[in-house]
């Protein structure tokens, strides 16, 4: 049976990957619609640094985000000047650290889309005399509903799944910063297996149910567009 401490992860987790989820979906279209859209010197640059949770050991990430939220530098003096709590250590500081890390999972699919896009789509409906956001919501929203779902799908999977960032920045701080992939660790370090199984089997049942939906959805969708 899954323990008090079981059921506080378990919370901790959805609410982190929730609110990242949430964070992600506002931040990444537009960063997403100038990658696709921008000619500018310095929009490798830009992807480069998007991508680069991608290719850069978990550690490495949460080590400098550590030391920049530590009241020592700027980012976490900042922090501590409106707040009582560091924001290492801390639930908010683990927010912003799952920002970061799972930021390429959501822009580059967002990204490929609105490259794929169609600009014909766009410039008909400018003469119907729809505004920017008008097109927003009534063409691209509507049009690439899909690749919005994946990526709001993927960036909820990884942060979900996170292990090196969340350790480094959180430690392991019950109801603070404990999520399910840390208290999985734990259980197995201690050679609870019996609730490691558990856990492991909830997250591999998570993730596969999340996958089932997400593609019997687009298949649905896939087959109302042929049939329409």
């Amino acid at each position: 049976m899954l323990s008090a401490g079981d059921y506080q992860a378990i919370w901790l987790t959805l609410k982190l990957a929730s609110l990242t989820t949430l964070l992600l979906m506002i931040i990444a279209p537009p960063l997403a619609w100038w990658l696709a859209r921008s000619q500018t010197k310095i929009r490798p640059l830009i992807e480069s640094l998007v991508a680069l949770p991608l290719v850069l050991p978990p550690t490495v990430l949460g080590f400098y985000l550590l030391i920049a939220f530590s009241p020592e530098h700027f980012l976490g003096e900042w922090w501590l000047s409106f707040n009582d709590t560091s924001l290492a250590f801390s639930f908010t500081g683990l927010v912003i650290a799952s920002v970061i890390y799972s930021l390429p999972f959501v822009v580059q699919p967002l990204q490929s889309a609105f490259v794929h896009l169609d600009k014909s789509y766009l410039e008909v409906s400018a003469t119907l005399g729809y505004g920017k956001y008008e097109r927003l919501y009534k063409i691209i929203f509507p049009m690439l509903l899909p690749s919005f779902i994946i990526a709001g799908a993927l960036g909820f999977a990884h942060t979900i799944g996170e292990f090196g960032v969340v350790l480094m920045i959180g430690g392991n701080i019950p109801g603070e910063t404990q999520v399910l992939s840390i208290l999985l660790f734990d259980h197995v370090e201690s050679l609870q297996y019996s609730s490691a199984h558990q856990l492991s089997f909830i997250l591999l049942a998570f993730s596969t149910s999340l996958l089932v939906v997400i593609y019997g959805f687009l298949q649905k969708r896939q087959q109302r567009v042929l049939n329409a």
